[in-house]
């Protein structure tokens, strides 16, 4: 089975990208998910692999439940150690921009980033890449991230040679940006993909557990108590949406990945096509993000784009308002309105 996604002159390119640099820094986008930071860590094992000592920044932190993947231990947070990073980004001679199409994604970091002289490589699965690079591997057809990382990393003959860490990374990726194989994994060559990966010898079972099911007890509260007091569904439209409020992560001591994955639940319900996660920022006032899930053909991502100032892909995108949570609820019932499927 053929999963080359280069050309030759883009894999001679990365090569030599590789060759003639010295210092290397791999980052992703704001609040990294499985993707981003499986991608992330992967390609950091394959450089070093390489013989490369590339240093991974992230914009701030990443879910309790993905502390486990390895190589979590040499990530710099830009958020705790800004003095650091910033010096390492502009002594960086090349930068990886994992799963992000555009700057403006690391959030706080993107004056740095942007300042930094060093040339750029995106690799990432996101619609209209957006930012100036030396290389861009842009593959929005492809489940995730870490997909495009295994065939690059196959293209260009690492793959007999991959450890058991970098396919540990890459299929936890692969799997919680596809909802565990249930939505964007339609196509015959990721299952190919987890075949080689289980020769690696991972135990998908257990990664499976070390993310949905690795929950405090307060957050299986709060879970409860959301889809029981903050979802409104809207049957005539097959749509749905639920809110969380600063009260609400106060009042079950919330932490970062409490509600991961929450806002697939509702698509349980019969004849639902629609799902969507309305929650505050717990810094900053008058600013709500928003979670699409959809399923079929709703297009979640035009929504987004339409009326939630983000985007991503057909059934699974992702955006933000800065207003008021009872705003955000009026938006989103317009927005639930506006698209009749």
């Amino acid at each position: 089975m053929n999963l080359n996604i280069m050309t030759e002159q883009q894999a001679a390119q990365l090569q030599e990208l590789l060759a003639a640099c010295s210092h290397i820094v791999i980052t992703c986008h704001k609040s990294p998910d499985g993707d981003a930071l499986g991608s992330s860590l992967a390609w950091n094992e394959y450089l070093r692999r390489q013989g490369k000592l590339p240093v991974i920044i992230t914009p701030d932190a990443y879910p309790d439940f993905l502390q486990w993947m390895p190589g979590t231990e040499r990530i710099i947070r830009y958020d705790r150690k800004r003095n650091l990073a910033d010096e390492l980004l502009q002594k960086a001679d090349l930068i990886f921009c994992m799963d992000f199409n555009e700057s403006s994604r690391v959030d706080e970091m993107k004056d740095a980033l942007d300042k930094a002289k060093g040339q750029r490589v995106m690799i990432d699965h996101h619609l209209n890449p957006q930012m100036e690079t030396t290389l861009t591997l842009s593959r929005p057809d492809l489940s995730s991230t870490c997909e495009l990382v295994f065939r690059i990393v196959n293209q260009l003959g690492g793959f007999e040679n991959m450890t058991r860490k970098e396919s540990v990374d890459i299929y936890c990726g692969m799997m919680t940006d596809t909802g565990g194989f249930t939505y964007n994994s339609n196509c015959p060559e990721i299952f190919f993909i987890i075949g080689q990966l289980l020769t690696k010898g991972i135990d998908k079972d257990k990664i499976y557990r070390n993310v949905y099911n690795n929950y405090s007890c307060w957050a299986i509260r709060l879970r409860g108590h959301l889809m029981s007091n903050r979802l409104t569904v809207i049957e005539e439209h097959h749509a749905c949406y639920f809110t969380i409020t600063r009260q609400d992560m106060k009042d079950f001591h919330f932490i970062k990945g409490d509600a991961e994955g929450l806002v697939n639940e509702p698509l349980r319900i019969k004849g639902m096509k629609l799902s969507i996660s309305l929650r505050e920022d717990d810094r900053r006032d008058n600013t709500v993000w928003v979670s699409l899930r959809s399923v079929d053909d709703f297009p979640c991502n035009k929504m987004a784009e339409q009326f939630f100032n983000g985007g991503g892909h057909l059934n699974a995108s992702g955006g933000h308002l800065y207003c008021s949570m009872d705003e955000a609820e009026r938006i989103t019932r317009e927005a639930i309105a506006s698209f009749q499927y």
